[in-house]
């Protein structure tokens, strides 16, 4: 299944920094976008420019597969009980951003050094972590109710929980002497 991620880039009031990057919203990519007449031919997503306001701008970015893998189930699991599901956007800053843009868009980055390029997408929870734990730059977005209706229902038939182990007590376990005791 094929997904976009729309980022936002929004303009806050804070003195060291002009500006913040936050994916805004994921949703299915049923080639809705390909009338721009770039086609994806690359592994890596494709960015286009969709509006510039008085906060800050946005842009779509589209090309995202999605797979869920049965050794996966445990992180999906966790997502699809959470209290908010979400989906996890792995984006990075990137200084050689003109490669992930559609011809027609790079004109308006201006004299932008960098620009928030998202990479990944993912709806288990110990995936994120596994990003997360690598330096990786991971946000979510809410996941939409139909989203998380089909991901509950892989949980559904793909998750087994582990059995609990019972631990034994440490006194039936057996001590360790030596012969002269």
């Amino acid at each position: 299944m094929r997904f976009a991620v729309v980022m936002r880039k929004q303009a806050i009031d804070n003195p060291w920094i002009t500006h913040r990057w936050t994916p805004v919203e994921v949703f299915a990519d049923l080639g809705q976008f390909e009338e721009s007449g770039v086609a994806i031919t690359t592994p890596n997503p494709l960015g286009s420019f969709v509006e510039r306001d008085a906060e800050g701008e946005t842009w779509l970015f589209r090309g995202f597969e999605l797979d869920l893998f049965p050794d996966e189930a445990e992180g999906y699991f966790l997502n699809a009980t959470a209290a908010e599901p979400c989906w996890f956007v792995m984006w990075r800053l990137e200084e050689d951003f003109h490669r992930f843009l559609e011809p027609s868009s790079v004109a308006e980055c201006g004299d932008e050094v960098n620009l928030a390029i998202p990479h990944r997408i993912c709806l288990s929870y110990n995936e994120a972590a596994r990003l997360i734990d690598g330096g990786e730059s991971v946000d979510t977005v809410v996941l939409d109710k139909t989203h998380w209706q089909w991901l509950h229902e892989y949980v559904e038939a793909h998750y087994r929980p582990e059995p609990k182990k019972r631990q034994r007590p440490a006194s039936f376990k057996g001590a360790q002497r030596t012969a002269d005791e």
